[in-house]
């Protein structure tokens, strides 16, 4: 009766608000008709606009000067042609990836639908009889490859018998069963057992026989020739396919180039599964980060192995795999595609395309887990890496085969920093790789959207592991960069990887760990956090020659809580580079970009890493920022400063404006050593910080016309001599009182 009641009382009080808010609703609907067909007459309006011919002759002697004003209408001409020609492109880019997407499909489509109609007629007479005629030698084949593994040693010194499985598609001859219970009785006793021999038939099979001994199945089947071949045949590349008449053809060379071959692998079976962790049993001649593959299709990576089971981390959806299921052992270790073939992709940790350009079309592989380049083999850092950011090349300079840390608060610029160090390495010939660790996927397809605005996306590789994936999928994603960009330094190529950040890196790994039941210690981190990210930061490296003379220059990400460099992860991967580049929320909230903190920011390579011109130019940079921001934390107490401190101050601002910089604008190297010589110098005095950057421009234009000479010789990044430091400052001179006080005349 309560129940009726309320339910009564709910009804009316939704009849009441209906009939309250129907009429504003009913507005607001209005309203919003309104604006949307005001919007469409506008679009039309303007469309019908741009339709009709400009009434205006443009191209009249008496409205056009004989001579455009600097050029304008050429260079407005050639802008336009530029982005025709670039809208064409993206337009045939955009059309070729249609294209290889639907090929790849319909590909996909074919191979499994070939692959089951190849199983529907092998099942079928007289194929029948022949795969049975074979049986015999099938069986031959298999009884020459039997062996007692390790892991069957170790069973039956706990064990006296060892569970031997024979199946097949139809019931086999009593001398063929006989004849295999025998040889794999005989090969028991040599080594103390005994066989528990099952004989059973299986019509999925198809044809063939396959032989299981412990956790060892030597298969010789139909159906493991048909699943081998499904693989084979969707990694070949789409290259050569046009139509549906080329994918057929494609698809009946691989079966012909196919080869059946006896295939070895081990057997386990999944005890539980929770959390993206499974607990296996069997298998017991896996190693520490093997590959295994589930019933479903689903892979996953051996990271505990206990004396009664064994953890997996699953990369994919763990919802389909149930316990007591078959799982597979792969025979290899955790690996990702390598290549050129990665360049201008978007991959995810497993090396999967996710750009939509379909596969990536790559033989080439490495293992995520390597070890890193030994002391004989690696170079001292003397080659620059350039970012083009001004307070970086200046101060904190970075050269390739370094190891720089990049650490700050949330928020404060760091990902805007790489993002413009891999855009200044266009037309350098480095290969760069940004992997995007528990990122937003709105963020990383941003990342790819500027780097290919700016050009830098055709040199440049990015796996996303989005914090939408799993735990496991964000714990190998930095070491999968590594893998790729050590195909870069093996090859006598330079590298640089960007891990943003490495402080979800490490949340990730203590997930993984808690759920493995590993002991925890600081902040609930396993004790191997520390090797976590030493191994992986250690193989960036410059090698010599005889190694490979390639470089791979590493900028891991670290974000703080409140500004504290102190914390756990933090001190780790401090301990472990070569320096870091400390970001403060203060300077950023300052309006300082990029918001480097000098007296926290380090290089531990130095001036080894800098162009002779910019190490004369910057060597007294540093000491005299450092003074200016002493004297300014001691002048904001007092408003009493003599004339010296106030001089000191004011080039300090105005240095600092200097070092200010947009985003998505590097700048090579000459042009910052003039900058930073010249406000250095006093030539910048009469400028307020607010139009440094105005001065900054005009005094690029006025070097590059007014004194070509003098801009090649600083292009060269050579040390100036006495003469030529001279001629340089009257040149500044000379710009001052032309361009800058003729301008104020």
């Amino acid at each position: 009766m309560h129940f009726l009641y309320a339910l009564v009382n709910f009804l009316l009080l939704g009849l009441g608000l209906w009939l309250v808010g129907r009429k504003s609703v009913l507005a607001r609907f209005a309203q919003r008709r309104e604006n949307i067909g005001k919007a469409l007459d506008e679009a039309e309006a303007l469309e019908a606009a741009a339709e009709q011919p400009d009434t205006e002759e443009i191209t009249e002697p008496d409205t056009l000067p004989d001579q455009p004003v600097d050029g304008g209408l050429e260079v407005l001409c050639r802008e336009l042609e530029e982005e025709k020609a670039l809208a064409a492109e993206l337009h045939a880019r955009e059309l070729e990836e249609l294209r290889r997407e639907a090929m790849g499909a319909a590909r996909d489509q074919a191979v499994r639908a070939l692959c089951l109609e190849l199983g529907t007629h092998l099942a079928q007479e007289p194929q029948v009889s022949r795969i049975r005629a074979l049986e015999p030698v099938l069986a031959n084949r298999i009884l020459e490859k039997i062996r007692i593994t390790p892991g069957d040693m170790c069973y039956l010194m706990h064990h006296d018998v060892l569970y031997v499985t024979l199946t097949s598609a139809y019931p086999l001859e009593d001398s063929l069963v006989e004849l295999i219970g025998q040889r794999t009785a005989a090969l028991l006793a040599e080594v103390g057992g005994k066989p528990s021999y099952w004989v059973k038939v299986d019509p999925e099979l198809i044809g063939g026989l396959r032989l299981r001994i412990g956790d060892t199945v030597y298969d010789l089947t139909v159906e493991n020739r048909l699943y081998h071949l499904e693989k084979d045949l969707l990694k070949r590349p789409l290259d050569r396919l046009t139509d549906k008449e080329s994918i057929l053809a494609d698809l009946m060379e691989g079966i012909r180039e196919a080869e059946p071959q006896l295939d070895t692998f081990q057997l386990g079976r999944v005890l539980s599964i929770s959390d993206g962790i499974c607990w296996l049993d069997g298998l017991a001649d896996i190693m520490y980060g093997e590959v295994v593959e589930f019933d479903c299709g689903e892979r996953g990576m051996i990271l505990d192995i206990e004396p009664q089971r064994i953890g997996c981390v699953v990369f994919g959806g763990y919802e389909k795999i149930e316990s007591g299921s078959r799982v597979r052992r792969v025979g290899r270790i955790a690996s990702v595609p390598v290549g050129d073939a990665l360049l201008g992709r978007v991959v995810d940790p497993l090396g999967r395309a996710i750009d939509g350009k379909g596969r990536v079309q790559t033989e080439l592989k490495r293992p995520i887990e390597y070890p890193a380049p030994g002391i004989p083999d690696r170079k001292s850092i003397s080659v620059p890496l350039h970012t083009g950011i001004k307070a970086i090349d200046a101060l904190v300079p970075i050269g390739r085969g370094q190891r720089e840390l990049i650490i700050g608060d949330r928020q404060t610029g760091k990902s805007a920093l790489v993002l413009d160090t891999i855009i200044n390495q266009r037309d350098k010939n480095v290969a760069c790789i940004y992997v995007a660790i528990g990122q937003k996927e709105t963020t990383v397809a941003e990342m790819r959207d500027k780097l290919e605005k700016y050009g830098a996306m055709s040199y440049t590789t990015i796996v996303s592991a989005p914090a939408s994936s799993s735990a496991s999928m964000q714990y190998i994603a930095p070491f999968a960069g590594a893998a790729m960009s050590e195909y870069f330094l093996y090859s006598g190529r330079d590298c640089l990887i960007v891990y943003d950040d490495l402080s979800k890196h490490a949340v990730a790994y203590r997930e993984l760990s808690l759920l493995l039941h590993r002991p925890s210690g600081r902040e609930a981190y396993p004790g191997d956090v520390f090797y976590l990210h030493s191994r992986l930061l250690e193989r960036a490296a410059r090698l010599t020659e005889e190694a490979g003379g390639g470089s791979v220059t590493a900028l891991p990400i670290i974000e703080t809580q409140m500004g504290d460099i102190s914390a756990y992860i933090p001190t780790n991967v401090i301990s472990i580079t070569d320096g870091q580049i400390f970001l403060e929320t203060d300077l950023f909230n300052a309006g300082q970009r990029p918001a480097v903190n000098v007296g926290l920011s380090v290089s531990r390579v130095g001036s080894a890493a800098q162009t002779p011109l910019m190490k004369q130019v910057s060597a007294r940079l540093r000491m005299d920022l450092a003074q200016y921001r002493e004297l300014s934390t001691f002048a904001q107490f007092g408003s009493d400063l003599d004339d010296s401190t106030r001089a000191v101050l004011a080039a300090g601002e105005r240095m600092m404006a200097a070092l200010g910089q947009r985003r998505y604008s590097p700048l090579p190297d000459w042009k910052q050593a003039l900058l930073i010589l010249a406000v250095s110098e006093g030539f910048a005095d009469g400028e307020d910080p607010e139009t440094l950057e105005e001065f900054e421009q005009a005094l690029y234009a006025w070097m590059e016309t007014c004194r070509p000479r003098i801009t090649e010789r600083l292009k060269t990044g050579a040390k100036l001599d006495g003469e030529e430091l001279a001629r340089v400052k009257e040149a500044l001179g000379q710009f001052i009182r032309e361009a800058r006080h003729g301008n104020a005349d």
